[in-house]
């Protein structure tokens, strides 16, 4: 039985989407009496393609294997094994700037709120202002994991390459729940289309508003009677409701504001959930992995445009190193609706360094290290593989490696608290369809 304390912990990771989504612990090297790893091995080493760098600006010459998986998949989803890693956040950005170059992408979505993906994408098509990368990403994700150097770089990179490519810009999306808090800027987008198309209704919508705005504190919201916010659920769908029978006015993008009405209403649901009760914290993860997928697939359907989705692991695979957490994952729900327009990568590695915290409420990011993963893990079989670090297709694995990589294993797994109690355990042949393999890792670089 998790203690009150644990749970309240475990829902407040989820609600701070946008400070850190909630993820697996890390899973300690553990001897097991497995099989010999001879045969998987030389199976893997047959689809194994080499990685010369996670880092950007390093050719494309090594990718373009990548580039033949990828196909014509409108959405990959890329996964990180921790979330305080400076290699899966080079990585990404280095997968990014191939596929808008070879692949014509045009969007870095990510598992921050609805709210904060919209200032960054501001800042990639206007400027705005005189503020830098480095100030706006910290403006925006301070206290999150990706309020590091890696991720400026990112952003600095998009919104130059808007500038000398105004024809074919980028766009950057956050798919998540929008905790903890919700920007002014979605409640003005629905009040001033009520204002402008349908007046009459604006005295309804501000009565319905009254208690909903602001929300500048999901964590303290949680604190309140369940029962008041369950009525502010209640509420928050009836806005959505009124705005769904306002139609179109003015050439306006109604379904802009639309998804702002959603995610109102989609916050206020999420913080219903009743921090002890495990089966309300389960149902709520999933409702929360069901939400960052509608959001990707809104988008992409909105946009036409092609999706690199950045996500832990467990959000990006199709099952999660905790089921019990994570019942059916983002990447699930991707596959549910896009098919094979949907490709999972996932990403392991076999020692380093990574920042995370040590206790779930509050707290720094700390540096933690790793040494080699021990036998009866996932990562050291995959250590032995011929390539130091390398990508392979394992829809395309050969019977040797198939059954290995369908059994579920302990797995390196961090997220937004280490050291944990629960060893999580996956079957990596189950929950990707590409997996990338590093062989050292260091923590990301603090702005």
């Amino acid at each position: 039985m998790i203690g009150n304390g644990k749970r309240l912990a475990a829902a407040t990771l989820a609600l701070a989407a946008t400070l850190a989504p909630a993820a697996a612990a890390y899973a300690a090297p553990a001897a097991s009496a497995s099989a010999p790893a001879s045969a998987p091995v030389r199976a893997l080493d047959r689809i194994a393609h080499p990685l010369r760098s996670a880092e950007p600006g390093t050719g494309t010459a090594d990718l373009h294997a990548l580039g033949v998986m990828v196909g014509d998949a409108k959405v990959v989803g890329v996964g990180e094994a921790t979330h305080g890693s400076h290699e899966f956040f080079a990585l990404k950005d280095r997968l990014f700037r191939y596929l808008v170059e070879q692949k014509g992408f045009t969007t870095f979505a990510l598992e921050v709120s609805w709210s904060a993906g919209l200032r960054i994408d501001d800042y990639l098509q206007r400027g705005d202002g005189d503020r830098d990368a480095r100030q706006v990403v910290h403006e925006v994700m301070a206290g999150s994991p990706w309020d590091r150097e890696e991720f400026v770089t990112l952003v600095r990179w998009m919104r130059d390459h808007n500038r000398q490519h105004p024809d074919r810009p980028l766009h950057f999306l956050g798919d998540d729940i929008g905790a903890p808090r919700l920007d002014e800027r979605v409640f003005d987008s629905v009040t001033d289309h009520v204002r402008r198309n349908r007046p009459e209704s604006l005295p309804r919508l501000n009565e319905l508003l009254t208690g909903l705005r602001p929300l500048d504190d999901a964590i303290a919201y949680l604190e309140r009677p369940l029962a008041e916010r369950q009525q502010n659920a209640a509420k928050a769908r009836q806005v959505l409701e009124l705005v769904q029978r306002q139609g179109s006015g003015g050439g306006e993008d109604v379904e802009f504001v639309l998804q702002n009405a959603r995610n109102i209403a989609q916050t206020y649901t999420f913080l219903t959930v009743d921090p002890g009760d495990q089966e309300s914290l389960t149902a709520m993860e999933r409702y929360r992995d069901q939400v960052m997928a509608g959001t990707t697939a809104w988008w992409q359907r909105r946009t036409g445009g092609r999706v690199l989705l950045s996500a832990h692991n467990d959000h990006a695979g199709y099952v999660a190193s905790d089921p019990t957490t994570y019942p059916k994952t983002q990447g699930s729900f991707l596959r549910d609706t896009l098919g094979a327009g949907y490709l999972a990568i996932g990403t392991a590695f076999d020692q380093g360094s990574f920042l995370s915290k040590d206790e779930a409420l509050g707290g720094e990011w700390k540096k933690f290290t790793v040494g080699p993963a021990g036998p009866g893990t996932n990562e050291y079989t995959l250590g032995q593989v011929r390539h130091r670090d390398y990508y392979a297709d394992l829809r395309k694995a050969p019977a040797a490696a198939r059954g290995w990589l369908d059994i579920p294993r302990p797995a390196y797994s961090v997220g937004t608290q280490y050291p944990n109690d629960k060893t999580p355990e996956i079957a990596i042949g189950r929950a990707y369809d590409v997996l990338v393999h590093l062989h050292t890792v260091r923590e990301a670089g603090k702005l």
